[in-house]
């Protein structure tokens, strides 16, 4: 569906994207993710057309970005952090004046309006001045801009930012809805968000491409220790002593207390199975094991692996 290859952009001394290469399937929703000042924008901005790229292609539902740019625009629709609304029309007003800027048939433009207003529910405010919208309706509003013309490719930069958590969740069933009909290029700092909605990632540092692959791949590759959830019944700085005085447990973490067990999290060595020495050190001292499971590497403990914090001054 999308297809970027050997994708770099320049400004002046600073080169913003460098030699990205990465593509996104049909019904897929793509995480993009990176720290302030690492490319995401600029690759954004490059795939929807608002920006030319110094080197290498983009090609969008098989048209090239610079060769048929006009095919490519009609076939995405994109969302940007501060959604671009004018906030002295009503909902109607803008949403009608989106579908003629798309050239939306003028016998279909109601009916056009009303699917989408029904999508992203806010049929109920269709009348009021966009400036009178709360931070929720206003995202909402946005999005369905961005739904004007039915595009294959919806690229959403930011999507919740500002909502709150009752608006976070409506967000993130509708992006899944979405999916159902649309290919989806998600940018969020939100991590737990990403991991929530999306089916791969792209994690882009410093321009450049640091990791491409499902959030469970990730996590399996990069875990290089057995990392496990454990609860017990027993008193928390007995057992944790116990634990730490097992052969192969590189770390224990306290977690939690439930009623009167406690729940911990615990580092194995790479090649070290310490699940039978655990039982039988926890046997011994009288404490009961009542639940053990494994623990991959959360989207935030991957992010924080593979990329360098610090942002660059790059003007994005």
């Amino acid at each position: 569906m999308i297809e970027i290859q050997n994708l770099s952009k320049r400004f002046g001394k600073i080169q913003a994207v460098k030699n990205i290469s990465f593509t996104v399937n049909k019904g897929e929703i793509l995480g993009f993710l990176g720290p302030n000042g690492a490319g995401k924008t600029t690759t954004m901005n490059i795939i929807t057309g608002f920006i030319g790229s110094t080197t290498g292609n983009v090609k969008v539902c098989g048209f090239d970005i610079l060769e048929q740019p006009q095919e490519v625009k009609k076939r995405i629709g994109y969302l940007p952090e501060q959604p671009p609304l004018y906030f002295d029309m009503t909902v109607n007003e803008f949403l009608k004046f989106v579908c003629e800027l798309k050239s939306v048939p003028r016998d279909k433009i109601k009916g056009t309006i009303e699917n989408i207003c029904d999508l992203v529910k806010i049929s109920t405010v269709r009348t009021r001045l966009i400036k009178n919208l709360s931070k929720g309706f206003k995202q909402r509003v946005g999005l369905a801009q961005a739904l004007v013309g039915d595009p294959e490719v919806l690229v959403l930069d930011e999507p919740t930012v500002g909502l709150d958590p009752t608006q976070i969740i409506e967000m993130r069933k509708l992006i899944r809805q979405l999916s159902k009909k649309h290919t989806i290029i998600l940018s969020s700092h939100i991590l737990s968000e990403v991991s929530a909605v999306c089916d791969r990632v792209v994690i882009i540092n410093h321009g450049e491409i640091a990791a491409v692959d499902t959030p469970e791949n990730l996590s399996k590759a990069m875990n290089t220790s057995g990392r496990f959830s454990l609860l017990v019944s027993g008193p928390k700085s007995s057992v944790s002593s116990v634990l730490r005085n097992v052969y192969g447990v590189r770390k224990v973490d306290f977690l939690m207390q439930k009623g009167e067990n406690n729940e911990f999290a615990i580092e194995i060595e790479q090649g070290v199975d310490a699940r039978k020495p655990i039982f039988f050190e926890l046997a011994k001292a009288g404490y009961a094991i009542l639940e053990l499971k494994p623990l991959g590497l959360s989207l935030e403990d991957i992010f924080l692996s593979v990329v360098n914090t610090q942002p660059e001054e790059e003007g994005q």
